[in-house]
């Protein structure tokens, strides 16, 4: 199904975009992280990702156009589908008619905040409001406040950590100055563009621009911020410049930057992983050359050695002792979503004993090998994404008018989390090696449980793979998570008496529980992929034929 694109609030104060450049045209393949063009906001250019994946069907917006935020940008969908219906639909005109809207819309917000909005707000002071940090994002929550009031504030700087539906996210500051106020204090939720912070000059009385703001003021801060932010932006045009190497241009993300100039990285030297060799967060905090690596954990272990003990609840004996935690956003979602899946897919368990005797052996020889680390649940995740291939049909999800078969294989992996449960996916999981699945879900898992995973990297799964077996749990049943149409339980290895070849000897084993959705899955075709999956695990020589 086509997906509209809208021009994104990429700033906390944007209301128009202007795209400088498109980076794909109508017709090319779009998948999750691409950037799809370079957009100049009221502070700087900046590549804007796409958060689906698909072809390319529709450009609303021009390069050089200019449209206000929500406007159509684009529609992906599927190659060939008719989007006319889309495009007939109550977005398109405004998007097809930039240059006509636009001055409207601003002529609009002049007569809305007239000279007395600028006066409710003091010189240089700018509101701040919650952030849209995901496409679907309605609503976040403070997880954490890492500046308080008083604090100096510097462009880049990370203000406060935000969960949204998909992830806790940091969040950047385009402002600088002195953190005046906080709008939304550590452990609330409030709405899209709901007043989080004022930063201003220190000393700058605020009083009254809280209520103003609520009182019906997104005006109210807009037309001040432009003013104040006009200078900084052109001052950061040197320093785009500055980041050449042999003439051409380094892709970078804002944050990236951030991170590589406090740390003192030259960019230059950092291999990116994004598209086109875009550097992103993760590519600065991963580079570790062996004189910063020992450099760095120096005061790493000292600070470590110096944090105090967690003081223990002292709970007096005889009394009843209750504490309440605030469910966080991520709980909240969590909670939906599973009852929603419990509660509308009919679930159904099929449960199959596995021989990890070759596999051991197998896993043993694999190690043996310099820098290579493999686990039994990569071995698993590689079984399941071959016999997937083998049986699409479990490969599916649920649609109302029919069953949509996935031939591509993108395997989620469970992991638990201080705040609940979150499943990273490995794209393209048939196409991987035994090592490029163990380097990939270690590196996902470590981000998943520092909250540094992006919600474009728990996207797009089409199965599931949940793993307890590492605390001991032989067998368990999990909820089917959503779109998927089935969930994999794996529990641990069991050293116990075996019959083999009419002798009881000692023999390893590992149980293996498949959550089916009825509705897309019979009970035979169930069977039949755990056949399958039993065969390649058995024996696995047979993953690499």
């Amino acid at each position: 199904m086509a997906i509209k694109v809208t021009m994104p609030r990429l700033s906390d104060t944007m209301t128009e975009g202007t795209v400088a450049t498109w980076l794909k045209k109508v017709g090319d393949k779009v998948s999750e992280g691409d950037i799809l063009a370079e957009i100049e906001t009221d502070k700087a250019t900046m590549e804007f990702e796409s958060f689906n994946e698909g072809t390319l069907l529709h450009i609303g917006i021009q390069a050089g156009e200019t449209a206000p935020v929500d406007s159509l940008l684009a529609i992906i969908g599927k190659e060939g589908e008719d989007i006319s219906a889309l495009l007939a639909g109550g977005d398109a005109p405004a998007a097809e008619a930039p240059k006509a809207d636009a001055p409207a819309a601003e002529a609009k917000t002049e007569t809305a905040a007239p000279a007395k909005a600028a006066a409710e707000l003091p010189k240089g002071v700018i509101v701040v409001t919650m952030p849209r940090l995901s496409d679907t994002m309605t609503e976040g929550t403070v997880a954490t406040w890492l500046k308080k009031v008083g604090d100096t504030v510097a462009e880049g700087d990370i203000l406060a950590e935000i969960e949204t539906d998909k992830a806790t996210m940091e969040f950047e500051s385009f402002n600088a100055g002195t953190l005046l106020y906080i709008g939304i204090q550590e452990g609330n939720t409030a709405p899209v563009d709901s007043l989080l912070a004022i930063i201003g000059p220190a000393g700058t009385d605020i009083s009254g621009v809280a209520d103003n703001f609520t009182a019906g003021g997104t005006a109210t801060a807009s037309a001040p911020v432009a003013e104040e932010k006009a200078a900084p932006a052109a001052e950061k045009a040197p320093e785009a410049a500055a980041e050449t190497s042999n003439g051409g241009r380094i892709l970078a993300s804002p944050l990236a930057k951030k991170i590589a100039s406090d740390k003192g990285i030259q960019l230059s030297q950092v291999k990116g992983s994004g598209e086109n060799g875009r550097i992103v967060k993760s590519d600065i905090e991963n580079f570790t050359p062996s004189a910063q690596a020992q450099t760095a954990s120096a005061p790493a272990a000292k600070q470590e050695a110096s944090a105090p003990a967690a003081p223990k609840v002292f709970v007096p004996a005889g009394e009843v002792y209750t504490e309440e935690i605030k469910n966080s956003q991520m709980r909240k979602i969590i909670a939906k979503r599973l009852a929603e899946s419990l509660f509308t897919a009919p679930h159904y368990n099929l449960v199959i004993e596995v021989s990890m005797d070759e596999a051991m052996q197998a896993r043993a020889a694999i190690n043996s090998v310099p820098d290579t680390k493999v686990s039994f649940n990569d071995m698993v995740i590689k079984a399941c994404a071959l016999a997937l291939k083998k049986h699409p049909k479990i490969n599916s999800q649920w649609k109302e008018d029919a069953i949509i078969i996935n031939h591509h294989v993108n395997i989620g992996v469970a992991v638990a989390v201080e705040d609940g449960l979150v499943v990273p996916v490995l794209k393209f999981t048939d196409a991987m090696s035994l090592s490029q699945i163990g380097g990939s879900v270690r590196d996902l898992a470590g981000r998943a449980k520092n909250k540094k995973l992006g919600p474009q990297e728990m996207e797009g799964s089409t199965f599931t793979v949940s793993n307890l077996g590492m605390f001991g749990i032989t067998e368990f049943n999990s909820i089917i998570n959503q779109p998927n149409s089935a969930i994999l339980s794996v529990g641990a290895i069991v050293e116990k008496p075996v019959v083999k070849n009419g002798q009881i000897v000692v023999g390893n084993t590992m149980m293996l529980s498949l959550a089916c959705d009825h509705r897309t899955i019979d009970g035979a075709t169930g069977a039949q992929f755990l056949q399958t999956l039993k065969q390649y695990i058995e024996s696995p020589v047979t993953m690499l034929a």
